[in-house]
């Protein structure tokens, strides 16, 4: 009794030593073995070393509570239906469906590791925001919890429970006739199909113009590029990443008025996020929405087509979603230059290198997306914002460049900065044989368009504020978040800064002079 004393009392302080506790059991049971051999026989005496062991297994609450507390039904399927359905299921984009009980308990395993891989290339669903530093407002953020990845460890570890299917949340109904994340589309604009043969080249250039039909102005609240092609996503390709279902790594586009020779009128461009693979909708701010203008086409001087492993035919789709006719913006695209794509240096065998670049806003700012753009060897990119003395991290991002993300801020903590402030972008390099997304990192590499050159940008949508808006939104900020003078929200430097001295207009100027006086 002294032994099963002591050892329940040990479980019960620290479970974490109960496998050391049973090796030590199965020791002293040894031992005992070796000095009672003509007074017990070992097989009476090994077995009750057994029992004790499954008497102890009853009073360990972590071996016995655990399994009981996550089962399928009642916490993992709910996990799976918000993070993960929507691309795993029958007709969808992942290499497997995720939603019955039996789809899912044999990939548990590889569940447990690509969810705990967090914010790192791998990691899925594929969102990389690092939760413990900057702003962690964001719009569509399909992340999941420190709980609820603890919660997907312990089912997976602990036998993959399917607990009681009363406790199971009804089932999701997808429409795959419905394509897009960000709703179905006002305008759908369809662009020539082509073909890249298995095993060809990668391939860049200019693709044909395309009329979009619009026979009015309207303002865009979003907009969103889809590839639709022959691929048979639950069948695959050969290839384990997400561009192995895709043809087109990536589209420069915009929209312009061309002539009757169907040639480009040159300065009436504008510009539209850049396509890449496994990139989510754009939904610009609410107050910014950007022109398509009537008898408008799309052109593109800058499609990256790439092989797949099999022959494959497909296309591209761009639709927009827009605002009321009557709407009218009140803040302007910001086209701010934010990186480097031009003199990069990154040495051969050696990773945690650094890519720094700068910008200053010459006028009052809202950030509404941060996108890092890296090529294979990016790991990170940080967005800081300096103001005066202050240096601030709004957002850090692990990078996976098979999935391509932009990360819109939620409306009450989009970045307010005021003119003045230095935009500061850092760039986190892996050219080691630790980053598999690197063919040979013995290799010095150096700027370009290819995968295996490089590029560091921040591809994020920004708007401009007049002097009269930036004090409104900050104005709504402070009472949205209820700041009062000494508080701080990270990414406005000036919401809790009250003005030392109230500004006086030219008349009450003359009359405190005349008063004085």
């Amino acid at each position: 009794m002294i032994l099963h004393g002591q050892i329940y009392r040990t479980i019960v302080q620290s479970p974490v030593e109960w496998w050391y506790i049973k090796i030590d059991i199965i020791l002293y049971v040894r031992d005992k073995q070796e000095k009672l051999t003509m007074q017990m026989p070992f097989a009476k005496l090994f077995l009750s070393g057994l029992a004790l062991l499954g008497f102890l297994s009853t009073i360990n609450p972590a071996m016995s509570q655990t399994a009981d507390e996550v089962t399928f039904h009642k916490d993992i399927e709910p996990i799976l239906q918000r993070s993960c359905q929507s691309c795993h299921r029958e007709g969808g984009a992942g290499p497997m469906p995720l939603v019955t009980y039996e789809q899912v308990a044999p990939f548990a395993g590889l569940i447990e590791y690509k969810t705990g891989l967090r914010d790192r290339a791998g990691a899925m669903p594929p969102w990389y925001m690092e939760k413990n530093i900057g702003i962690q407002d964001y719009k569509d953020d399909p992340s999941l919890s420190d709980e609820e990845i603890a919660a997907i460890s312990s089912w997976a570890r602990n036998g993959t429970p399917k607990g009681d299917e009363k406790n199971a949340p009804e089932a999701l109904v997808f429409d795959d006739s419905l394509k897009w994340g960000a709703g179905e589309p006002d305008l759908i604009v369809k662009l020539d199909d082509v073909t890249k043969l298995a095993g060809t080249p990668d391939w860049w250039g200019e693709v044909n113009s395309v009329p979009t039909g619009l026979t009015e102005d309207r303002y865009v609240k979003s907009v969103e590029v889809v590839e639709v092609n022959d691929v048979d996503n639950q069948a695959g390709t050969g290839r384990e990443t997400v561009g192995g279902r895709y043809i087109f790594h990536h589209m420069i586009w915009a929209t312009a008025q061309v002539d009757e020779n169907n040639e480009r009128v040159p300065g009436l461009s504008i510009p539209w996020p850049v396509h890449e693979v496994g990139r989510n909708a754009d939904i610009f701010d609410e107050d910014a929405g950007r022109l398509l203008k009537a008898n408008s086409w799309i052109v593109s001087d800058s499609v990256h087509l790439h092989s797949n492993g099999k022959d494959t035919t497909g296309h591209l789709e761009i639709g927009f979603r827009f605002h009321e006719k009557d709407y009218e913006p009140r803040y302007q695209a910001s086209f701010i230059a934010l990186g480097n794509g031009v003199d990069i240096s990154i040495a051969g065998n050696e990773s945690n290198q650094e890519l720094h670049a700068y910008t200053v806003l010459n006028q009052h700012t809202k950030v509404i997306t941060f996108e890092p753009h890296l090529h294979a060897p990016g790991e990170r990119m940080c967005l800081e914002a300096i103001w005066g003395y202050t240096v601030e991290t709004l957002s850090c991002v692990g990078y996976d460049h098979n999935w391509v993300r932009g990360y819109p801020y939620a409306e009450d903590a989009a970045p307010l900065l005021p003119k003045g402030t230095i935009l500061h972008i850092v760039g986190y390099m892996n050219n080691s044989e630790t980053n598999p997304n690197v063919p040979d990192p013995r290799n010095w590499q150096g700027s370009g368009n290819r995968s295996v050159t490089n590029m560091f940008i921040d591809l994020g949508i920004r708007v401009t504020m007049t002097d009269e808006q930036f004090q409104e939104a900050m104005a709504e900020r402070r009472e949205a978040l209820d700041l009062g003078p000494n508080d701080h929200v990270i990414g406005c430097p000036l919401c809790g800064a009250p003005l030392v001295a109230p500004i006086l207009d030219d008349e009450d100027d003359s009359n405190e002079v005349a008063a004085n006086d």
